[in-house]
């Protein structure tokens, strides 16, 4: 599945096209995704402007002059592609290429704008993915986005909000940061490599990590940085672009080449000095990687 950055990469690729268009029409070439597509949802987005593009967790966010909102969830598969005149095609030297077959697109928008018509078309093969549409003012009422914690980029991601919430738990570590009711958005990779940068077991119970009158400890401290660190290195890289995830424009980030702990099962630990060796175990059906030299 697609992690927070590269969700984030899709948005800032798809923005210049989407930004200030109009939706001509949208064009479904089936019923149903994951899920079917809403009622009506070609009338409800044909003829609308689209004033913004948005994220929440790991879902894109298109917001119309309507008052509406196109949630869209990318599954494990589905990607955004831009054609726009002689521009049209996926551009770029793909490491896992995606599909170009038409028959994998399952959603055309037909747009105009500044620049002239485009076409943004949605691709799926393994179709789970998803869109929905709902009132903007109504989006934390969503089934997809009621509930979930604070963003990890966000101001609201503190120490002393997660001391709150892990006090007293003796639920795993990395179990409790996948909570998505606790951290919105964060996801196996980079749980993985925020808790080999602050030197935290993934199966050592959250509650250790609070003092007996509630406070933060400062283990839970560099937590916190390490999440908000890792997250922010893979915005800039553009993502993982982890098999078949490539960003809007066809080009591939490239922090996956930069993985510290994530999928280096039998390696030399990264950590300077440590001299450990990365191993891995299965958490709630989940490849867990972590060094047990220098992760406490």
């Amino acid at each position: 599945m697609p992690e927070l950055p590269e969700v984030e990469t899709v948005k800032r690729g798809l923005t210049p096209a989407m930004e200030g268009a109009r939706i001509e029409r949208l064009e479904l070439r089936r019923g149903d995704l994951r899920f079917p597509f809403p009622q009506g949802f070609e009338q409800q987005v044909s003829g609308r402007k689209i004033v913004g593009l948005g994220r929440r967790a790991k879902y894109l966010l298109i917001d119309l002059d309507s008052g509406k909102t196109i949630i869209s969830h990318l599954g494990m598969s589905g990607s955004f592609r831009i054609e726009q005149g002689p521009l049209s095609g996926t551009p770029g030297d793909f490491h896992h290429e995606r599909s170009k077959d038409e028959k994998h697109d399952h959603a055309i928008f037909h747009l105009d704008g500044e620049g002239g018509p485009r076409r943004v078309i949605y691709n799926d093969p393994r179709r789970f993915g998803f869109m929905d549409i709902a009132d903007r003012s109504e989006l934390d009422a969503n089934p997809f986005l009621f509930g979930l914690g604070p963003e990890p980029t966000g101001n609201e991601l503190s120490a002393g909000y997660l001391a709150k919430r892990f006090d007293g738990k003796a639920q795993p570590l990395k179990s409790a940061l996948l909570d998505q009711k606790n951290i919105a958005g964060l996801g196996n990779i980079y749980v993985c490599e925020a808790l080999w940068r602050s030197h935290l077991l993934p199966t050592r119970a959250a509650g250790t990590l609070v003092t007996r009158a509630g406070k933060p400890k400062e283990a839970l401290d560099l937590l916190v940085s390490s999440i908000r660190d890792v997250i922010a290195d893979a915005i800039a890289a553009g993502g993982s672009s982890l098999r078949d995830h490539i960003q809007t424009d066809g080009s591939l980030g490239y922090f996956q080449h930069s993985f510290s702990v994530y999928d280096r099962e039998g390696l030399a630990c990264r950590t300077p000095g440590c001299g450990g060796t990365v191993s891995r175990i299965v958490q709630a059906g989940r490849s867990t990687f972590y060094c047990a030299a220098c992760q406490k």
